[in-house]
């Protein structure tokens, strides 16, 4: 079934909802909390994990829910425009003036966005399986996805900060993201009204169902693995990027080119790794990107001038990419195969329970780095200047951490029997 070109621009707009909410809370959240609020570095890792947490438990509760509904996109409208109001709100503080108060405000309203998004992200995933049964214009429709994806995830890792920084904080900051977050919510509604529907997807299961597809898919199971395990690093990466600029650089306006360095070349090396992919194989592919990425961000701890940092974590960059397209390359091929192999249909299943990993790795990154911060001695409260232990955690926390976790993966990519 034919997907117009107007379909799939109005489905793929829908990526500027998912990536900024994926991006920005990892990037700005634990800074508002310990630097603006006062927050005890090791409580404010929590506050921001446990939201997310709740996210991937509530994510098959929502499909189950979405589920039962004929049409997905009025959850949609309703979950996204939800989201960025609650977006907004929950940069607010200082509301009560205390770190407690104000601390409890920002997980609350973080809780009910991720509850919010979860309305969003399950929908939206299980629409580009219903739009269309052709192989070759899902292809498409996803590669307009992804395309969208990172441009907003470049937007707003780059343009967040320099908001705050520049044009009034943190509460305009996230009014300018929240107009992002609701123009993706009313382009994916209103682009997506005319599209037919090839087939119902369903997009919830029960926990015991998810725990089954797992522990019968060995290959899923590694891959799910290394991916997750990597996914922590690069959200522990993510979260000291703010850190790194405003306390070891001593140059707050650091963040947005390193942040622009770390994913710009997501959009310019695909083709470069497509081209591995083809010659080498998928796996090797990965195995060369974890290999690159890690040593990249290792060489940053030792904290070289700016424009050789820049060049490094540019590098990083490259391999991040690599990160992304190879195992999400190679998922399908195994859910091909476990398709064929059991002759039930596990596209939905299996993908749901990737997206749980993944947004699992990506909060326990800032918790981690949140505990880094406390064992540091880190000082909240913006502070200036902080002692040398705390100096010489958040260099560990963006650099070292990150790419031992990415190694930590390769013994889960090496299994003959996963794709090559």
């Amino acid at each position: 079934m034919a997907v117009t070109p107007g379909i799939r621009v109005g489905y793929a707009l829908g990526s500027l909802t998912t990536g900024a909410f994926g991006t920005v809370p990892g990037l700005l959240l634990l800074p508002l909390l310990t630097d603006r609020l006062a927050v005890p570095a090791a409580v404010a890792g929590v506050l921001v994990l446990v939201p997310k947490a709740w996210d991937v438990a509530f994510n098959p509760v929502a499909g189950r829910i979405s589920d039962r509904a004929t049409d997905r996109r009025p959850f949609l409208l309703r979950g996204g425009l939800g989201l960025a109001v609650l977006f907004a709100v929950m940069f607010l503080p200082p509301v009560f003036g205390t770190p407690l108060g104000d601390g409890a405000w920002v997980a609350v309203s973080f809780l009910a966005c991720a509850t919010a998004y979860a309305f969003f992200q399950v929908p939206y995933v299980a629409m580009a399986a219903e739009l269309t049964d052709d192989y070759h214009e899902r292809t498409r429709l996803i590669s307009w996805r992804v395309a969208t994806l990172a441009i907003a995830i470049l937007l707003c890792g780059a343009g967040a900060p320099l908001i705050r920084d520049s044009l009034g904080g943190y509460r305009v900051m996230a009014l300018a993201v929240a107009a992002l977050i609701a123009l993706g919510t009313l382009g994916v509604y209103i682009g997506t009204a005319k599209a037919p529907v090839a087939r119902v997807t369903p997009a919830g299961a029960r926990l015991r169902d998810l725990l089954t597809a797992v522990r019968s898919s060995r290959p899923f199971r590694r891959l799910l693995t290394a991916f997750t395990i990597q996914a922590v690093g690069i959200g522990t990466l993510l979260a000291g990027v703010d850190y790194l600029s405003r306390v070891v650089l001593n140059d707050p306006g650091a963040q947005t080119p390193l942040f622009a360095a770390f994913v710009a070349p997501a959009l310019l090396v695909m083709p470069l790794w497509q081209r591995v992919a083809h010659h080498w194989g998928k796996r090797r592919g990965y195995q060369l990107a974890t290999v690159l990425f890690a040593a990249s961000i290792a060489a940053v701890a030792f904290v070289p001038p700016m424009a050789v940092l820049v060049a490094l974590v540019a590098l990083t960059g490259i391999g991040y990419a690599g990160l992304q397209v190879f195992p999400m390359a190679m998922l399908p091929d195994i859910i091909t195969a476990e398709e064929h192999r059991t002759n039930t249909t596990q596209a939905g299943l299996l993908s749901g329970i990737w997206t749980a990993g993944e947004t699992l790795g990506l909060a326990l990154g800032p918790g981690l780095f949140g505990l880094l911060l406390a064992l540091g001695d880190y000082t909240p409260g913006g502070v200036v200047d902080q002692p040398a232990s705390a100096h010489l955690a958040i260099t560990l926390g963006f650099t070292v951490v990150p790419a031992v976790l990415a190694l930590a993966a390769l013994p889960f990519m090496s299994s003959k029997d996963d794709p090559r």
